[in-house]
């Protein structure tokens, strides 16, 4: 469910990307097709990524892929999710699972279904009562 969730979720990024970034940069008269790391669209578009996982995380505890699949990302312990917890799960330690590939494979065979950056702040994704 969570890679469903994720799919979801690149496909409203990618629209932001579209509808909103692309048009901006175009007026701009900005190039939209660098292969430069550090390309201002690459920039952009990591900031729309970044930061629908960390602004909607931290404010719904979902992001609308989760949504649509019934899934909350919650504290362990129960606590709500402090700006620590959602930057690093979802900045830091997203990159740091997708580097690491095995990061995401994990979730398939812990208990609690946590990746490695549920792992580094004591998180996990559940259903939604």
């Amino acid at each position: 469910m969570r890679f469903w969730a994720y799919l979801v979720d690149l496909i409203v990024i990618g629209s932001i990307d579209r509808l909103i970034i692309n048009p901006i940069f175009r007026a701009l008269d900005i190039p939209l097709f660098e292969t430069d790391f550090f390309a201002p669209i690459s920039i952009a578009t990591a900031i729309t990524f970044y930061g629908y996982f960390v602004l909607m995380t931290k404010f719904m505890g979902q992001t609308l892929g989760k949504m649509v699949f019934g899934l909350k990302v919650v504290h362990l312990k129960g606590d709500q999710l402090s700006w620590g917890t959602v930057l690093f799960r979802e900045w830091i330690g997203r990159f740091i699972s997708a580097t690491v590939v095995v990061g995401y494979i994990i979730v398939g065979f812990l208990p609690k279904k946590q990746g490695l950056h549920d792992l580094f702040t004591d998180t996990t994704v559940v259903h939604e009562k």
